[in-house]
């Protein structure tokens, strides 16, 4: 992929001062329409070889363009609080809003390129990570965003007079350490790996741009008249870009579903509910305080009917937590803040860090159920949705965060009797709206949406709990109980070996057994 960036582009001084004064003034024409309209954001990511111009090419847009609505994002090797959570959350909560322009110095495609150098992962885990990055930036792209992205290349030979000239100037001799002539000595390698790794990430969506890095005035004409088309044909274009997506297919011909076969009937005494109760509660509280908790956080995400008894469920769940420990998210119509943003942005936010909980009390799965059903997106946004939460839910358990979802399933009478019931009390009616009894209305299409949801999305690391919550004891205790025996169960699966601190916070030379 680099060879048409090997012959020597060359733009002689005359050429480019004729021709910079008119691309600055499209750029900035593009760039106010793109800021008054909001119809999109772009990301530009700056990559490429050391001494290749990447950032003085940051510099020449943010004096071409105006710099208050550009943002430059800079990542080196990433920080606690970000090791904490999946690799890809701290690009997502740096992508531009709607009519703004994201500069990524460093991107996505840093730590893979820099791990496989170092022979930390193979190149079938390299192969991984680029099917990823695909999915992720054709997620970004159906979205609305665009994507625009630049690998400055050199010779090495290009490369090594690149940084002597560096040097030898007073006002650029900075720019130049030790760490960069120790990087050339990977030069080889790292154009194998990127040349790979470009290739497979080379897609109709997004494809890469090949710059050669040896002229300045090249270089930068370049770039600014690639962004500067880029722009103005997605400003005059009136149609989404969307991949095709297949029709939904279904095979329950009996009319027999998930739902249908649940037993509704299934209830606890009030004795063995608090009996129940106790005992879960306090296994729950033993749980998060476990020193292998340390190194995992927990996401609850919550969903279910109407009146189905999310909000009960999760203060049982809070009751066993320090308050310290967990946040509750309710997640309701976005914001004029989430809706400049790719549809997850806003659940990537709040993914906890290490040793603590998120509770969502409605989620993500809103696309493919309100959304769907309500009209609210088109039918290829919730069609490709079930791959784009899928793919969100497997980042999030292959960083160790334990994902358990919770479908709240009631009657259409039992429904009814707790909208009413609602009504005659003071202190609940604020939970009853005419939207709740204009979403009785939808009931069939609901239950559909909800069986299709639970078919493309009940995975091995992140499956479907469905509980029966017509009695609220049962259901309660099933949950709490459900919840205890998958957090074990990943403690079986994933261990940690630091069990130097137990649970009471006290050191001890041998550390107690979880065993019971």
């Amino acid at each position: 992929m680099f060879e048409s960036a090997e012959i020597g582009h060359k733009i002689d001084k005359t050429t480019y001062r004729a021709a910079v004064p008119a691309l600055r003034a499209a750029l900035l024409e593009a760039q106010v329409n793109l800021h008054e309209s909001k119809k999109f954001p772009v990301v530009v990511l700056i990559s490429g070889q050391d001494g290749a111009g990447k950032g003085e090419t940051i510099n020449m847009l943010y004096e071409w363009m105006d710099p208050r609505f550009i943002s430059t994002l800079a990542f080196s090797l990433p920080t606690d609080e970000e090791r904490e959570r999946p690799p890809m959350w701290r690009y997502w909560r740096s992508l531009p809003p709607k009519g703004r322009i994201g500069i990524f110095a460093g991107s996505w495609y840093s730590d893979p390129i820099r791990e496989r150098i170092q022979n930390e992962v193979t190149l079938k885990e390299l192969d991984a990570r680029a099917e990823q990055i695909n999915r992720f930036e054709s997620m970004l792209v159906n979205e609305g965003a665009l994507v625009l992205k630049f690998w400055f290349h050199l010779t090495k030979e290009g490369q090594v007079r690149r940084l002597k000239a560096l040097e030898e100037d007073p006002r650029t001799a900075w720019r130049v350490t030790k760490w960069n002539w120790d990087r050339l000595k990977t030069y080889d390698k790292l154009q194998d790996v990127a040349g790979h790794l470009l290739r497979l990430t080379n897609t109709p969506c997004a494809p890469w741009v090949v710059v050669e890095g040896t002229d300045d005035r090249y270089r930068s004409l370049t770039v600014g008249q690639i962004l500067l088309e880029a722009l103005q044909k997605k400003l005059g274009s009136t149609q989404k870009q969307e991949s095709p997506v297949a029709p939904m297919v279904r095979v329950n011909t009996d009319n027999r579903t998930v739902l249908s076969e649940l037993n509704l009937g299934l209830e606890l005494s009030d004795k063995a509910y608090d009996d129940a109760l106790s005992k879960w509660q306090g296994r729950l509280s033993e749980l998060v305080r476990d020193p292998r908790f340390q190194g995992r956080s927990l996401v609850c995400a919550f969903e279910g009917a109407d009146a189905a008894g999310k909000g009960g469920a999760i203060r049982r769940i809070a009751a066993a937590l320090d308050a310290r420990q967990y946040q509750i998210i309710p997640v309701a119509a976005p914001t004029e803040e989430e809706r400049a943003q790719p549809y997850l942005w806003r659940f990537w936010r709040q993914v906890p860090r290490q040793g603590k909980v998120a509770i969502f009390d409605r989620t993500w799965y809103g696309r493919v159920l309100v959304e769907r059903v309500e009209g609210f997106c088109s039918e290829n946004d919730w069609l490709r949705a079930y791959t784009e939460i899928n793919d969100f839910e497997h980042e999030l358990a292959d960083s160790g965060v334990i994902v358990v979802k919770f479908w709240l399933q009631i009657s259409q009478a039992e429904q009814l009797k707790r909208f009413q019931a609602r009504e005659q009390v003071a202190f609940k009616r604020f939970k009853i709206t005419q939207e709740d009894w204009r979403n009785r209305e939808k009931w069939d299409a609901y239950q559909q949406a909800i069986c299709d949801m639970v078919e493309r999305t009940s995975t091995g690391n992140a499956p479907w709990i469905l509980v029966e919550a017509n009695d609220k004891n049962y259901a309660r205790v099933k949950i709490l109980e459900s919840l205890c025996k998958r957090i074990e169960a990943e403690f079986a699966d994933r261990p940690t070996n630091d069990t130097s601190v137990p649970p009471d916070g006290k050191h001890k030379s041998k550390p107690k057994s979880n065993k019971k």
